[in-house]
């Protein structure tokens, strides 16, 4: 792997010093609580955010939850700061400001050893991912924004430890660096390092299993892991699994099919039928799905499609069987989307099925994303997993091989301070 050409934050001096953290801890959320369900990102968090307060910083911690994208979860970090604190002994605060006169009078006034987290950043319009692609200014005019302008005086370090929002081109991932000497994190090296190896020196066979509703996240990166023989496998599931059936020539049936044009999914059938030609060989769909009737669960077999009224929320046993031969067999393994809605108990099989199969494969595993993570912990133990990742968005941008926002401003911020 080549070397990256950023600032470890463990080569600055912090004492005394005012830090700048910017973290990802956007966490799943129970629908109707809007409490936090999966903890995993605050958690892996800590060692970047204890290291700076053993070393005497005053740090502020810039992060978000939700966006526009999915307003269901876009809620305050006051859960967050609770979790943080009790792990880091009572030195975390909270503040419901994100850069405003409050905010910026509570960081001011920390002590040597104090963290506060800020208020979600995404309640800014400057940070959500609509003004990302509509506005689309470059990181040099983002220091002109309203939480740039406002922050960036009362620091001394910038210290970023979200590798799981790299794809993101906003202010509070990409600005900062253009102001202030900035260093990644430890898990932005952990996460950078693990994803560069299966990119670039897995063992043989490498297996993608890829599912959930993020069928854009899959075939963002399929033509990359394909035509370079990255992949040996992609075992589909969930949407990207019926998109695939569809462009096989399968019709899965008219509710389903709907449901799917509705949502504009349609759109990537061409592209899979194209993947399907040039290299089906390596492309596996499922046998059988699973959908409700009468409250009860029921598997059909793809071969006795359509079903008109049949919306498959999982994956059969028999499709579990198939690839846990192939999982079992694996060298490596890259999981990102569970292969159906395991939320609900009359489709939770196959996600259960084909996360025991990786717990007892002796390939290495990576799983990322957090509908991903959180699947994996409620059905095996995750240190069966060889690299539980943060990222979900970001992982599948990195697998595309393309440079993402914050490597690049941070290698731009290396060369500058």
């Amino acid at each position: 792997m080549e070397k990256i050409k950023i600032n470890n934050f463990k080569d600055f001096d912090y004492q005394d010093a005012t830090v700048l953290l910017r973290l990802d801890i956007n966490s799943p959320l129970d629908p109707e609580t809007k409490r936090i369900t999966d903890d995993t990102r605050i958690i892996k968090s800590l060692p970047t955010l204890n290291h700076l307060l053993d070393q005497g910083a005053k740090v502020a911690i810039l992060a978000h939850q939700g966006d526009t994208l999915d307003y269901q979860n876009l809620i305050s970090l006051e859960e967050h700061a609770e979790i943080l604190n009790k792990k880091a002994n009572g030195k975390v605060s909270y503040i419901d400001d994100c850069a405003g006169p409050a905010a910026q009078e509570t960081v001011k006034n920390l002590q040597p050893g104090e963290a506060v987290i800020l208020g979600n950043v995404r309640y800014l319009a400057e940070e959500i991912s609509t003004f990302e692609t509509v506005v689309n200014l470059t990181s040099e005019e983002m220091t002109e924004t309203w939480l740039v302008r406002n922050l960036a005086p009362l620091f001394d370090y910038y210290v970023n430890d979200a590798f799981s929002a790299a794809h993101r081109n906003c202010p509070s991932m990409v600005a900062f660096e253009e102001l202030l000497p900035s260093a990644a994190g430890e898990l932005f090296f952990k996460e950078y390092s693990v994803l560069s190896e299966i990119l670039e020196n897995p063992v043989k066979p490498l297996a993608f299993i890829l599912g959930g509703a993020k069928i854009s996240d899959a075939f963002g990166m399929l033509d990359q892991v394909l035509s370079s023989g990255t992949a040996d496998y992609i075992l589909t599931s969930g949407v990207t699994g019926v998109v695939f059936l569809l462009a096989s020539g399968v019709k899965v049936g008219t509710k389903y099919e709907s449901w799917l044009k509705e949502r504009d999914l349609l759109q990537f059938v061409e592209p899979a039928k194209s993947y399907l030609e040039k290299y089906g060989d390596r492309i596996l769909v499922p046998v059988d799905l699973a959908y409700e009737k009468d409250n009860q669960r029921q598997e059909i077999d793809v071969a006795d499609l359509p079903l008109d009224e049949g919306m498959f929320l999982d994956i059969g046993q028999k499709t579990v069987d198939k690839y846990g031969e192939i999982i079992a067999s694996a060298g490596s393994m890259f999981i990102n989307g569970p292969p159906g809605v395991y939320e609900d108990k009359l489709f939770e099989e196959g996600t259960k099925g084909i996360w025991t199969h990786i717990a007892k494969s002796e390939g290495y595993s990576v799983v990322g994303g957090g509908d991903s993570v959180q699947a994996a912990g409620k059905f095996i133990d995750l240190d069966n997993i060889g690299y539980v990742c943060t990222a979900g968005g970001a992982m599948v941008r990195f697998m595309t091989g393309k440079k993402l926002p914050l490597i690049e401003a941070m290698e731009k911020a290396s060369q500058k301070f």
